[in-house]
């Protein structure tokens, strides 16, 4: 995942930035072009360039604008404007950017004439009015979301972006970095405000999540300042980017003495406080939430409708929960076949939960629970995406220019079990962009499974895809940087099965096992997902099923109920996706027989950025269009 982004860290970032190319929904481009004039004779082709040239300038003008409500996603961008501010994380300030949003597309729709534009900025004409109806749809349910919550909730984010985001080149940066430490409590009581708002609606998360937030949000404070233990994150942090200064020429010790010392404060007057009242908060919930929780669909007042404007955003298309979770059955029957295939080659006897078991109970995959095999499992992962790395030019022509790194997640969010993810680097390359691995327990983090998940988050997926989208150059730059669940997480999921036809992947029984076991993991997702959120299924229902039909860890199980209870649908989305992308790429190769590229039909998927299904499959049939016709 993003990721994901847990919610794919592109994703939450996305979130965090109050619908910053939000995922769209999916009505059929036609609905949301203006009506053309039939009477009106064809543009020429100097009046198409010239109305598509204005359009393009426009959108600059306008995403520079809308930049403007998001300090965070500047700086996820690697951009130092707004540097020393937080995003308004108030409901007035989400209802503020959907108004912005709202005239934006007015104003477009009335100063642009539609049928006098390119294919590729018709195309964009129809994404930026995708990304506000979703957002207008949305904001029916802003009480829904849950602020706070155990995958990525603020109380998390904050402190990864400020460790890993908010780079200190000199001390107006250093000074900037306190203005946001200072103003973290502020952002915290705005998305405390919307939280106590829903749980008056009896709109709140399972226990589980409130038992995280704690969690996490201790963890943030303890240690140095705030106690006699080490060093906290943050702390440790604020001293090394000071000491960097100094080491850099750019401040004296004097200096950077007296700037720690304004940072030490503003995380005892500002950032302490700001915990504890999120701590009382979550406690103050804990004898209100369920402790063995079902989905929206019960729990909200609201839910049904709720869990369907979820489906709608994160797949991009209009199936209904039934649908995806006969999908997710019948996917579920084909993959256990597969495993079967491959219990027979390794000469595994039983039925497949004993070949499951027998997997479970081989030492051999896993890694020693030791600071070594935490290092083995980041070299072997690296090493994987080095090879994928070598054969990328023989799959795609555009190759990203952002380098890619392996790290261990953070101790203060690290979760036993939890969710690999993806945090991209910034469009100009200059910040890498990172593949996170929770490496707390190695037990839960077993061979089999890491070679496909380095695929997915990294080469060809997630890190290929987005540094792709933010490095092109002949789209609006809002298009860079567009998110749409089912577009990403089905190319990362897509990548997993990709990967099989490049030379030196997949190479034992085991490493076979672990992307049917991965893509299994995906296609159960469909089934526990619509059971929580649509049939009433409650988290032991779910547990259950994910537990009969994998030889996933309970921790990694425990872990992946636990989000897809609190994030409802988005787990849809990846399967959802990655077959979109296969049926789309079985027509082109049907429809185009020798004609057809591998390398241009990847290009085709990711040289127009990150959109819903319906524009995805236009931009294919257009490119095949154009082979037919070379």
């Amino acid at each position: 995942m993003p990721p994901f982004l847990p919610r794919s860290a592109l994703a939450l970032a996305v979130s965090l930035s109050l619908g910053l190319g939000m995922a769209a929904c999916s009505k059929p481009a036609a609905d949301t072009t203006p009506a053309a004039t039939t009477a009106a004779a064809a543009p020429t082709a100097e009046e198409v360039k010239a109305e598509s040239a204005r359009l393009n300038t426009w959108f600059e003008k306008k995403y520079e604008e809308q930049l403007q409500f998001s300090p965070i996603q500047l700086t996820m961008l690697g951009r130092k404007e707004l540097y020393d501010q937080i995003d308004d994380m108030s409901e007035a300030g989400m209802r503020k950017q959907l108004a912005w949003q709202e005239a934006s597309v007015k104003e477009m729709e009335a100063g642009f004439k539609y049928e006098s534009l390119d294919p590729e900025t018709q195309l964009s004409f129809d994404l930026w009015k995708k990304q506000y109806e979703n957002a207008r749809d949305g904001m029916a349910f802003i009480g829904n979301g849950y602020p706070f919550e155990q995958m990525g909730g603020v109380q998390s984010f904050a402190p990864t972006f400020l460790i890993n985001f908010h780079k200190v080149a000199d001390e107006k940066d250093y000074l900037a970095y306190i203005a946001r430490l200072q103003k973290l409590g502020t952002a915290f009581d705005q998305a405390l405000e919307r939280a106590r708002a829903s749980s008056a609606n009896n709109i709140r998360p399972p226990k589980f999540a409130y038992e995280g937030v704690i969690d996490q949000s201790s963890k943030i404070i303890a240690g140095a300042p705030f106690d006699g233990g080490k060093d906290s994150a943050l702390w440790a942090d604020a001293q090394a980017k000071a000491d960097a200064l100094v080491k850099d020429g750019k401040v004296s010790a004097e200096r950077a003495t007296a700037l720690k010392a304004e940072a030490r404060k503003a995380l005892l007057d500002s950032v302490k406080p700001a915990y504890e009242r999120i701590i009382a908060f979550a406690r103050e919930e804990l004898p209100k939430a369920a402790v063995n929780p079902s989905g929206v669909g019960t729990t909200h007042a609201n839910g049904a409708a709720y869990y369907a404007h979820q489906l709608k955003t994160n797949t991009s298309t209009g199936m209904s929960a039934d649908e995806i979770h006969q999908l997710g059955l019948s996917e579920v029957a084909r993959l256990r076949g597969e495993l079967e295939a491959v219990q027979k080659t390794m000469g595994v006897e039983g039925d497949l939960p004993a070949f499951f078991k027998h997997v479970q109970s081989d030492p051999e995959r896993l890694f020693p629970n030791t600071d070594e095999g935490r290092q083995a499992y980041i070299d072997e992962a690296s090493a994987d995406i080095a090879n994928i790395k070598e054969h990328l030019p023989d799959y795609f022509g555009l190759l990203p220019k952002a380098d890619l790194v392996v790290k261990r997640v953070e101790a203060f969010r690290e979760q036993p079990g939890a969710a690999q993810h993806y945090y991209p680097g910034t469009p100009d390359g200059t910040r890498p962009g990172v593949y996170y691995a929770h490496l707390v327990d190695m037990n839960s983090m077993p061979k089999t499974e890491l070679e496909v998940i380095a695929y997915h988050e990294g080469l060809p997926g997630h890190h290929m895809q987005i540094s792709i989208a933010q490095e092109l150059t002949g789209v609006p730059t809002f298009r860079t940087q567009a998110f749409d669940t089912a577009y990403t997480e089905g190319w990362g999921l897509y990548s997993e099965w990709l990967a099989k036809e490049m030379p030196g992947t997949y190479q034992t029984p085991y490493s076979e096992y672990g992307r049917l076991m991965s893509e299994m993991w995906r296609a159960i997702r469909l089934v526990v997902d619509t059971g929580m959120h649509a049939k009433g299924w409650t988290e032991q229902q779910a547990v259950d099923y994910f537990r009969a039909n994998s030889s996933v860890p309970d921790a990694a199980i425990k872990s992946e109920i636990q989000r897809y209870l609190v994030m409802p649908g988005q787990a849809t989305a990846y399967k959802v996706g990655m077959i979109r992308i296969q049926q789309l790429r079985k027509k082109a190769e049907t429809e185009l027989g020798e004609k057809f590229d591998i390398r241009g039909f990847h290009d085709t998927i990711l040289g127009g950025g990150a959109m819903p299904m319906d524009l995805l499959e236009r931009r294919v049939d257009s490119w095949i269009a154009s082979r037919k016709t070379s």
